[in-house]
């Protein structure tokens, strides 16, 4: 028999999956050029599913685990919230501590996931100018390499899981690493960064081991030349996308462990942030500019969380709270926008990285 976290958790992967195929099946079956406003409905709709989803963990999460009776809870509780209070003999109550907990680390961790995947927009960007992709074919892209972060999180997120349940240093690695990459960042600053197409690992190694067409072929991934299938340059940019949110993984999934133990919550959180990456990469590719400070307020973000997870023994004992955190992410991004836009730049203009080429400015050499 299956058990409640299979269910739940299959349950969702069938209405992610389904939201996908709807997407990509009905509302995109030609390829176009996202304009902003329908961006920022698409921004809108998936933060909207998002808070839904926070409404029904916090009247309904205690279905994830089967959670039945005060010795599930407890047990639960253990595992995933040792830092939770209940009230002995009174399971309604400490279930809707429970459930007031969960909901508010998915929430938070949604937030964290969504603030970072700012920084990886910035390099998809870069990635989409320097290999001359034409802007129409971008949905179609990011789309494939949404699907292939949500794989890879998967396995990210309940290894990582597994490792911290069984060695519970781990999570201090996961800190320093945090606190040297947000140092990284922050101290870089909105320096100039270049990709160098042909120098980049992921054209290397398919130039050497896949057969690589010369020339982008419309919207195509592969293209059959003399009765050989080769694979086009746009292929090469998915699997460049797949390499660059997999460097990224590296920060963003310990981060969120730091707001919970739960892999299901975490997961959730996750997998709403990549799903609305898209069209916040729409909404935001023509107005990343204006923000100047926003890479430095990710900087202090990751040093925070890193942080957080080096010294979470004592924050537990003094009683910091999942909401406490909440808190701090809100206002570390509330400041670097505001400063953004108190302190803009000065006697320069703010370009855009994308336009729509007719011809590629850089091509994939073999």
């Amino acid at each position: 028999m299956l058990s409640n976290e299979v269910l739940f958790f299959v349950g969702f992967i069938v209405v992610i999956g389904f939201m996908l195929l709807l997407d990509l099946g009905v509302f995109n079956k030609k390829d176009h050029v996202v304009k902003f406003g329908e961006a920022a409905a698409w921004t809108v709709a998936w933060i909207a599913l998002a808070l839904g989803f926070y409404v029904i963990i916090n009247t309904h999460g205690d279905l994830i685990h089967g959670i039945e009776n005060y010795a599930d809870l407890e047990r639960v509780k253990e595992q995933y919230a040792p830092h939770l209070t209940l009230i002995p003999g009174n399971f309604e109550e400490s279930l809707d501590i429970y459930r007031r907990n969960m909901s508010l680390e998915f929430i938070t961790g949604y937030l964290l996931e969504y603030a970072l995947s700012i920084d990886n927009i910035f390099v998809i960007i870069l990635i989409f100018a320097s290999f001359g992709v034409r802007e129409k074919y971008f949905k179609k892209v990011l789309f494939w390499g949404v699907l292939g972060a949500i794989i890879m999180r998967f396995i990210f997120i309940f290894v990582g899981s597994a490792l911290i349940q069984r060695f519970e240093w781990i999570i201090y690695i996961f800190g320093i690493i945090l606190v040297y990459q947000g140092a990284k960042i922050f101290f870089q600053g909105n320096e100039d960064e270049k990709i160098e197409p042909n120098k980049h690992p992921v054209v290397r190694f398919t130039s050497k081991y896949l057969p690589v067409y010369p020339r982008y072929v419309r919207e195509h991934f592969v293209v059959k030349k003399n009765d050989k299938w080769l694979f086009t340059p746009l292929f090469v940019v998915v699997l460049i996308i797949e390499f660059t949110d997999l460097i990224f993984a590296v920060d963003s999934v310990p981060a969120i462990f730091s707001i919970t133990k739960d892999p299901y919550v975490v997961f959730f959180s996750n997998i709403f942030a990549i799903m609305g990456l898209r069209s916040m990469f729409f909404f935001l590719s023509n107005i990343m500019g204006l923000f100047r400070f926003l890479k430095y307020g990710l900087g202090v973000l990751l040093m925070f969380i890193g942080g957080k997870m080096l010294a979470h023994h004592y924050l537990e004992g003094i009683g910091f709270k999942t909401a406490y955190s909440l808190y701090i992410i809100l206002g570390i991004l509330a400041v670097s926008i505001l400063a953004s836009v108190v302190f803009p730049k000065k006697n320069e203009e703010t370009a855009n990285l994308i336009n729509d080429n007719e011809e590629p400015q850089e091509q994939i050499k073999k």
